[in-house]
């Protein structure tokens, strides 16, 4: 048995099993433990990020058209998506410190872990069965499961975060935490592969579905070996079953206590603090990482792909390399590199921006005279979404002037109130291809070259006029911060012959290699300061404080995109990790364990 020494010089080595405060790791239990992560990451990676998204927005169009009506208000489908994720979210953020309380007290730990996988696997494996139902209730279904997901991942996370105090020692929380996150990098990545290859080369309606339902099989089978080599955390003096209105009464007033006793836990509320602001930047990276890179950097699809699996196979041994970097230099300040890493990637990305165009193949709208006639070609690197889909504004006005002639289409679904307008150079598969639009004059021409200026295309006359519009990624010079993509893109970016796509692949690979270390490093020392006889109850704050700051990150990019531009919305996040980053500096991590056993001396009557 491990006793900590300051605890064992004073209630000696007598210590019995019941009141041990620092367990030596089960090798088994470990990998148990692991396998959790390498399981549920399918559901944040296959799921979350890459397949389902569009395949809702996909039933969403195909069902309302552009907006529906909840509660009076007109809303687009990515707000009602944002909304329920925000309801699932908040609801498991409210009542997980009530359910830590309840969980500190009896062995329910491993009981309500099951209980939150089987809702999260089994909401999951639901979203398969949207097919057959009818067309118009599907992308319903989809949100609703989801959101059950959701539920699961998020409430599960909760008591999996707080069997890490009783898995390991102190110095082994490291080791432990980073080996999960690991896990779930390689677990979640593997399938990825597999799933992405499958959406790419086949075809057919069963594909989508079957990711679905093969990510809650992957995310359910492997947490078997969890709830097989995982024990339930011992309780001395447990307490006995209560009632639901005792139980919440109970674990009320215990919250209450406990936010009446902050000075008992001081550096540990500091930690949180510091948490909330880091881990916000952190979150909001990663879950904007993609809108930047389509809608300010004009990245393909192939590229936002590949990047996401660089991230998962980065993240993997960059988890490991960050244990020994802690294991040398110690927890916190290995933290405080990535968190560094963090703030210094931010302001990189600010200086990220495409090459100009310099060859006629370049632009994404390209014309040319072939025997008398004139070919119209447009490329798919910007056009995965519809053209002008909101109504009424310019660009709509836009693509209605040039329709009848120069490559754009309405799709027609019998939306009301409302036109959206397509690229028609592209075949089924969404491939372009060259339109022949005979013979033109000069002027006509002219007209529709100069007609480019004022959107967020380009397009080029081999041999003649070519045009970037004022929207285009590669037009730099109107925004607060333009000056700096604009400096290192003629000094760094362009000498080098660097593409936007591999600037992308560097921002991905670097957040992959941070996200290793931050992750779990963050968690392990929240770990390391927790009294294990509380350690649901905390990791419950843990869960509120890092589901709370997922809103704050998003909503100030989003006030500082709409106020300013994208690339200040960037740095509003970069601010947001330094101020966490700065806040570290008040963290006295040997207070903090301190703290935690003498929390966990009283509630296991040792008489110190």
């Amino acid at each position: 048995m491990l006793i900590p020494r300051y605890i064992a010089a004073r209630v000696g080595e007598d210590v019995s099993e019941t009141v041990e405060l620092d367990k030596e790791s089960d090798p088994q239990a470990v990998r148990g433990y692991a396998f959790y992560d390498w399981g549920k990451s399918a559901f944040e990676t296959s799921v979350t990020v890459a397949v389902l998204p569009a395949w809702y927005a996909y039933l969403f169009l195909k069902a309302n058209g552009l907006t529906t009506e909840i509660g009076s208000i007109e809303m687009e489908g990515d707000a009602v998506w944002s909304l329920s994720v925000a309801i699932g979210t908040l609801m498991v953020a409210v009542v997980s410190p009530s359910l830590g309380v309840i969980a500190d007290r009896r062995r329910i730990k491993m009981w309500w872990l099951r209980i939150l996988t089987y809702v999260g696997a089994g909401g999951t494996f639901l979203l398969a069965l949207a097919p057959l139902l009818p067309v118009d209730t599907q992308w319903l279904w989809l949100m609703v499961c989801f959101m059950f997901a959701n539920i699961g991942l998020n409430g599960a996370g909760v008591f999996y975060n707080a069997l890490l105090p009783h898995i390991g020692t102190d110095d082994e929380m490291d080791r432990i935490s980073n080996l999960a996150f690991a896990y779930g990098y390689l677990g979640g990545g593997l399938l990825l592969i597999v799933h992405l290859g499958m959406v790419l080369a086949l075809t057919g309606d069963w594909v989508i579905p079957f990711v679905m339902a093969s990510s809650a099989a992957w995310w359910y089978g492997f947490a078997l070996l969890t709830f097989r080599w995982v024990p339930e955390p011992p309780i001395k003096d447990e307490m006995p079953a209560l009632g639901f209105r005792e139980s919440a009464t109970m674990a009320l007033k215990e919250i209450r206590k406990t936010i009446s006793e902050v000075h008992k836990f001081r550096t540990l509320f500091i930690y949180m603090l510091a948490y909330f602001f880091f881990i916000d930047g952190i979150n909001s990276v990663t879950a904007l990482g993609g809108i930047f890179g389509t809608t300010v950097l004009g990245i393909t699809t192939i590229d936002l792909i590949i990047t996401i699996v660089v991230i998962q196979f980065v993240g993997a041994p960059s988890a490991i390399a960050f244990t020994h970097l802690a294991k040398g230099i110690g927890t916190k300040p290995a933290l405080n590199v990535a968190l560094v890493g963090w703030v210094v990637l931010c302001f990189a990305a600010l200086s990220f921006a495409p090459l100009e165009y310099s060859e006629h193949s370049d632009y994404q709208v390209q014309i040319e005279e072939v025997e008398g006639e004139w070919h119209y070609t447009p490329h798919a690197n910007l056009f995965g979404t519809p053209i002008a889909v909101e109504e009424g504004d310019d660009e709509q006005i836009w693509a209605a002037d040039i329709l009848s002639t120069y490559g754009i289409a309405v799709i027609d679904d019998d939306y009301e109130d409302s036109v959206i307008y397509k690229w028609a150079g592209f075949n089924e598969d969404d491939e372009s291809i060259t339109l022949n639009l005979g013979v033109l004059d000069t002027a006509s021409l002219q007209d529709l070259t100069a007609s480019f200026e004022e959107t967020r295309f380009s397009i080029s006359e081999n041999g003649g006029t070519s045009v970037v519009g004022i929207d285009h990624p590669t037009n730099l010079g109107d925004g607060k911060l333009d000056f700096i993509p604009k400096a290192v893109r003629s000094n760094v970016w362009e000498p080098l012959g660097l593409s936007v796509g591999l600037q992308f692949l560097i921002l991905g690979g670097s957040m992959g290699t941070l996200l290793g270390g931050s992750q779990g490093l963050a968690r392990s020392l929240f770990g390391q300061m927790v009294p294990e006889s509380r350690s649901a109850e905390f990791f419950g704050f843990f869960g509120f404080f890092g589901k709370v700051a997922a809103f704050i990150g998003p909503l100030l990019y989003g006030l500082m995109t709409v106020m300013f531009d994208s690339r200040v919305g960037i740095l509003s996040i970069a601010m947001l990790i330094l101020i966490g980053t700065v806040m570290m500096r008040w963290v006295d991590v040997d207070e903090g364990r301190k703290d935690a056993m003498e929390e966990d001396a009283r509630n296991r009557g040792i008489d110190l």
